[in-house]
Formats: C-alpha cells, structure tokens, sequence
C-alpha cells in the first residue's frame, strides 16, 4: 500500500546543520507488502504457503531450513534458496508434473520474511537488527528498538533506502505521525532507520 508522499515533511538529509541540507524531495511510494516479498529472493527462515488448485494435501506452509529447502509431498526436497516465490512455484510445478499430478496449478506466497531486515539505530533504547514483519512502518520499528531516548531527535529521524540502485536519505516527522498529524510510513526490508541526537 502506498503511502501518502504529500502529508509526509521528508527531506534529504546529509551530515551538515539543517540549513545547509537540499532542497526537500519526496519519499518514493512504497509497493504494497505483497508486491515486495513476491518479487525478493527467499531466505533460510522464510515461510512459504504453497497452494495447489484442488490438492488440499499439497497445499499448506513451509519454512526455508538452513540448507536453504524443504520439505514438500511427494516430491521430497526442494530447493527454495534465492529463489523467487515465482520461480519456486514454477519448480514445484514441473516437480509435480513428474509422475504426480497432470496439470498442476501451484501458487506460492510469502507468509513471513524472517530473513529479510530492517535495522534501527541511534536514540533508541535498544538499537539491532529486526525482522521485517507485515505492513511494517517506521513507529513500529522504532518501538521493536524500545522506543525513543530522552535527547532523541525524533521528528528527524532519517530513513535510508536503496532506490534505483542508489542510497537515499529521508527525514521522516516521527513525533507527528505519533501526534496523528502526519501519515505513517511503510518501511521496505534492508531500510535503516536512524534517530539522531537533538540539536542543542
């Protein structure tokens, strides 16, 4: 789901003071939940649902071992490491083709992404690396991380995202979103979010 750039006070952001900083740019829309895992490779902890049209049996979940497989009926271990969720489908499919099934129709979906990240740090109480987890937005991160420090900063807290293949800079009004004033903003799996100190 994209989230509304216009209500959002987002500005690139660099290490000089504030009013040494370029012109305010937009957030890039962010693609609906389902339309970022289903396009990211699969990774050891993932979880899949495999659904086969009118084969119960066939269908259900399955987590990614740390050989990078699973699993699945009748035909045993599949390999679902830097796969796609299409490209596992289409295996899975030729798979069932051999011997088992005549047409089948295989859909794969991606239920959790516990190998794909978010990191928060700076004036958190407890700064890491998180999994990234359904519709995840900034304020939900930044609570995973315990919430705010005393002297944190937080209607400048800067998200960083690779768009394009490049690295972008974003300052995101925390506090406001927090107040109801701004809109949330959806966080994409790799974005570091950063809440600096308070300017004294």
């Amino acid at each position: 789901m994209c989230f509304a750039v216009a209500l959002l006070v987002l500005v690139a952001c660099g290490s000089a003071p504030p009013e040494t900083r370029s012109a305010p740019v937009a957030l890039p829309p962010t693609p609906d939940r389902t339309a970022i895992l289903q396009g990211a490779l699969l990774g050891v902890g993932d979880v899949v649902e495999v659904r086969v049209y009118e084969e119960k049996e066939l269908s259900g979940l399955f987590r990614v071992a740390a050989d990078g497989s699973f699993q699945y009926p009748l035909v045993g271990q599949v390999p679902a490491l830097g796969m796609t969720p299409g490209a596992l489908s289409e295996h899975i499919t030729e798979r069932l083709k051999q011997g088992f099934l005549r047409n089948p129709q295989v859909t794969v979906f991606v239920k959790e992404s516990n190998s794909k990240k978010v990191f928060v740090l700076g004036e958190v109480q407890k700064p890491g690396t998180f999994a990234f987890e359904n519709s995840m937005t900034v304020v939900q991160a930044i609570t995973l991380a315990g919430g705010f420090k005393e002297l944190a900063d937080k209607n400048r807290t800067v998200v960083t995202r690779v768009v394009d293949g490049t690295e972008k800079k974003f300052v995101v009004p925390v506090e406001a979103i927090g107040l109801g004033r701004e809109q949330n903003v959806q966080l994409q799996p790799g974005d570091i979010v950063f809440v600096p100190e308070t300017w004294l």
